[in-house]
């Protein structure tokens, strides 16, 4: 599709920085407090005398058992937690992307009221459950490789420096999936958000190639400022598949909304 006389592009949606910033924060704070938890855990379990060997229960089950117990008590936190974070962001992103959309609209002199429509809904559905999962993810995994740790040191010797080192790297890597969760997950959501406002309003959309990534992608540069269906997306011949932008891992190109026959 190529833009037709009387159409015109407006100012694309990007998703909202401070709410990635503020959403990474929200995650943070949990995984400090996991970490944290976890870590006092260790050392006071380290600072005990080693256990006398048992013949009805090895040292290092007694320390599996404990660390489960502590494990469900911060999958129950997380379990709590996570539902409400992600309807905070799904409602967040839902009214900002909308908020900006309106200015973009009302910047061009068309003043359209924005229903939640059912279409909305789904995509606000889809993003809370999307979410609600990730958040959980985090402490099942980190729980999992802080379980392999004690294992592997209970096997060694209980060699505490060694677990203190491990642990200060996984809790590095948690923190950086948590902010990639934060990023990733605003960029969708802005995008899906903003395409459903596209359909609804019969409006045309525009592909706008970020060009901040370290390693864009070749047939999303080749994309960059032609049309395509927002209601089908756009069919990229390197996934196979009809994609949205901002809809792929680590993409952030956004979308042009184009009103027809504009004049």
């Amino acid at each position: 599709m190529k833009l037709r006389k009387g159409d015109r592009a407006l100012r694309p949606v990007h998703p909202n920085v401070g709410l990635e910033v503020e959403y990474r924060r929200k995650l943070k704070r949990l995984v400090d407090e996991m970490s944290r938890s976890y870590a006092h855990w260790i050392r006071a379990q380290y600072r005990r005398d080693p256990p006398a060997m048992a013949m009805d229960e090895p040292p290092s089950r007694k320390l599996e058992r404990e660390l489960s117990i502590l494990g469900r008590q911060w999958l129950k936190r997380f379990d709590e937690a996570a539902p409400k974070l992600a309807q905070w962001f799904a409602l967040a992103t839902h009214n900002r992307s909308r908020d900006a959309l309106k200015r973009i609209l009302a910047d061009a002199g068309i003043s359209i009221p924005f229903q939640m429509t059912p279409a909305m809904r789904d995509v606000f559905h889809a993003t809370v459950v999307e979410n609600v999962s990730l958040i959980k993810s985090i402490q099942s995994q980190y729980h999992t490789e802080v379980q392999g740790m004690v294992m592997r040191s209970a096997a060694a010797g209980r060699d505490l420096e060694m677990l203190t080192k491990d642990l200060t790297a996984r809790f590095g890597i948690t923190n950086r999936r948590a902010a990639f969760i934060a990023r990733d997950q605003n960029n969708k959501a802005a995008s899906q958000f903003v395409r459903v406002r596209q359909e609804q309003l019969g409006l045309k959309a525009k592909w706008l190639h970020s060009a901040g990534g370290k390693e864009p992608r070749p047939t999303h540069v080749a994309n960059s400022g032609k049309l395509y269906d927002p209601v089908k997306g756009w069919f990229d011949p390197a996934v196979g598949r009809y994609i949205w932008p901002g809809t792929e891992i680590n993409c952030r190109c956004v979308s042009v909304s184009v009103v027809p026959g504009f004049s």
